[in-house]
């Protein structure tokens, strides 16, 4: 039987104007990457700085060239780096995992280029209003960290434990209140939910603005443990709007769409206790408001 040669799809035809762009992009995302290892060996920014740079051009460089920018440093200590940190020569910024990050954060040659201390924002506001929404494409920015609330409710059919949130019993609910775990907890619609403590401080060391979303409840324990927290509310565009998406859901009974109503009201006459209140109008414009606060604080 004779095997026959597979064929690779041939690449698509680009018209000069795209050869063009590209070339363009290319000479772009060149000169960003120059520019970050430029700043790191004058010490204007650190590799954390670097390694939460949003760019794509940047999340594109492999690790081991920030390590060799440092002064100091160059590529024969790079390398020895990455061995003991056990990351691959070949891993780029955007590939880098937690435990890979804080592992950096400990390497001793790099303690002097430490990361500027990551903000703190607690965002709350009722029900309906699209917090979920702009909590997943801040999740998608590397400069934020999303914490993962522990709760003691059963998990839904598609929530992952460790993803979603950290599913724990009663009891172990009870052993992390008493070991003081926790930033703050709340209880909400018969279950407690809480923000981990050491999680949050850790990521902030990373240089990571931490976002919490969270019940009001909670927002007010965070506003007397640590004054220095950003509090965010997010408010609809009209009392009528936000009546309107609660009412249309389609799952809740009547009697339970009367009830998160009720909250809702209660929870907006809540909002004169935040420092700042977005209206929700355009996600988009929410997350870039968000953005600019948390890099503002940390300044």
């Amino acid at each position: 039987m004779t095997h026959r040669p597979s064929l690779r799809p041939l690449p698509p035809k680009l018209t000069m104007d795209e050869r063009h762009a590209n070339l363009e992009l290319a000479k772009k995302a060149r000169h960003e990457r120059a520019d970050a290892k430029a700043a790191i060996s004058a010490g204007r920014i650190s590799i954390f700085d670097a390694i939460n740079d949003p760019r794509d051009s940047i999340q594109r460089m492999k690790v081991i060239e920030l390590l060799e920018a440092i002064p100091g440093v160059g590529p024969a200590r790079a390398a020895l780096i990455m061995e003991k940190r056990k990351i691959s020569l070949s891993r780029r910024i955007a590939g880098l995992g937690p435990h890979q990050l804080k592992s950096l954060r400990q390497e001793a040659g790099i303690m002097k280029v430490d990361p500027q201390r990551g903000s703190l924002i607690v965002m709350s506001g009722p029900g309906g209003v699209g917090k979920s929404t702009i909590t997943q494409y801040l999740k998608g920015d590397p400069r934020f960290w999303v914490s993962i609330s522990v709760t003691t409710r059963a998990p839904r059919s598609t929530e992952k434990h460790g993803v979603d949130y950290f599913f724990v019993t009663e009891n172990k609910f009870d052993q992390m209140i008493a070991n003081d775990e926790f930033l703050e907890w709340a209880e909400f619609a018969g279950a407690r939910y809480g923000t981990p403590k050491q999680a949050v401080a850790e990521w902030r060391d990373l240089g990571k603005h931490v976002l919490l979303e969270i019940e009001i409840a909670g927002a007010r324990q965070i506003r007397a443990s640590d004054p220095s927290a950003k509090l965010v509310f997010i408010a609809p565009p009209s009392w009528e709007e936000l009546a309107s998406r609660l009412a249309n859901r389609g799952t809740d009974s009547s009697e339970r769409r009367a009830a998160r109503l009720a909250l809702a009201r209660e929870e907006m006459a809540a909002a004169g206790e935040f420092d700042t209140t977005i209206v929700n109008e355009q996600v988009e414009g929410v997350v870039s408001q968000m953005v600019s606060l948390a890099t503002a604080l940390q300044e």
